[in-house]
């Protein structure tokens, strides 16, 4: 958490200094022009530091006044010496999950206009307040620890290029003060108070639930914990997975003898794992549903190895297998009616 005893100013310098004297020569600041990116995007500018800054905004012309909010992003970053750059989302738009492809499209314009400049870092100026409202948007829905764990603070976006978030830390409030403070211009998104979407509608609710003692500040730390037992977890089953797999032509093969005397939630991510090092062969792979793994793991593949039992299974495109000798196979499912048995 942020040191509450420091001025807003201070916080946003001490949140970004590690990243304004990293190693990568060049970075590009994700700026949309509400008051979180545009306090980041003046911060940096402040700061100065080693690295080379350089700003991107993404219009995924989804309402009126996009393109000129945009510009207006060019014309403050141009004041601040900063090269600016819009990244325009061209691709058909439609389905009940516009927000999330929208935010995978936006990531993967900032990923490809990163590489072109040449910036191992990305940074975006998500809050205390976005992480509560990821966090409790996945309580909802019924994630496990990886999901509980929210936004990480730092990750790969692309090869060579990691997306981080310094003010993870911050509440809203303190970019927001601190836009006043410089009189900084900012745009205010309407999608925000807009309850067709559910972010918006906890938006609403999360000041109920702070009376009530779930505040924003304790979404975070349950973030924060869930991250370092979903981290301690996934080591242990690295490791284990490494000892276990064997490549096997089209995919990989596990010594079910030893995976079935490992605790359950390893036993769930080494699978995970290794369904997904079998998948980049599946083009048609499906989402990722942790009640379909959790069902396989522990209705169908632990009991079948505890009771020496034969299994086939298919999951996310990949054919999970044993042949009731403590084998587990998994390779790409074939078509429908063509699987071909265990050797």
């Amino acid at each position: 958490m942020s040191d509450t005893s420091a001025s807003p100013d201070d916080r946003l310098v001490h949140a970004l200094a590690p990243f304004l004297t990293a190693t990568e020569q060049t970075a590009l600041l994700a700026v949309s022009g509400g008051p979180d990116s545009t306090a980041l995007m003046h911060a940096a500018a402040r700061a100065g530091g080693s690295v080379r800054l350089h700003v991107a905004t993404v219009d995924h012309g989804l309402r009126p006044g996009s393109g000129e909010e945009a510009r207006a992003v060019g014309l403050l970053a141009a004041g601040m010496g900063l090269a600016h750059a819009v990244l325009t989302w061209d691709s058909p738009r439609s389905g009940s999950r516009l927000q999330e492809t929208a935010r995978a499209a936006r990531y993967h314009l900032l990923a490809d206009h990163a590489a072109t400049i040449g910036a191992g870092l990305v940074l975006t100026a998500h809050t205390l307040d976005d992480q509560a409202e990821t966090v409790l948007m996945r309580l909802i829905a019924g994630s496990g620890p990886a999901g509980l764990a929210g936004m990480r603070r730092e990750r790969p976006l692309a090869p060579g290029i990691r997306l981080a978030r310094p003010f993870l830390s911050l509440p809203k409030a303190d970019l927001v003060a601190y836009c006043r403070a410089h009189r900084l211009p900012f745009a205010r998104d309407p999608s925000n108070t807009d309850e067709r979407f559910a972010r918006a509608r906890l938006r609403r609710l999360l000041p109920l639930l702070t009376a009530e003692g779930l505040s924003a500040g304790r979404l975070a730390r349950l973030a924060d914990r869930m991250a370092r037992d979903e981290a301690a977890l996934e080591q242990r089953s690295a490791t284990l997975l490494a000892e276990i797999a064997h490549p096997i032509e089209g995919g990989l093969q596990l010594d079910g003898d030893r995976l079935r005397r490992e605790p359950p939630a390893i036993v769930l991510r080494l699978l995970d794992a290794a369904i997904d090092a079998v998948t980049p062969a599946c083009p048609q792979a499906a989402p990722r549903r942790l009640e379909r793994l959790e069902s396989l793991v522990f209705e169908a593949l632990l009991p079948a190895l505890a009771e020496g039992r034969r299994l086939r299974r298919t999951l996310r495109g990949v054919l999970v297998e044993t042949d009731g000798t403590g084998r587990v196979r998994l390779g790409v499912a074939p078509p429908r009616r063509r699987e071909r048995a265990f050797p």
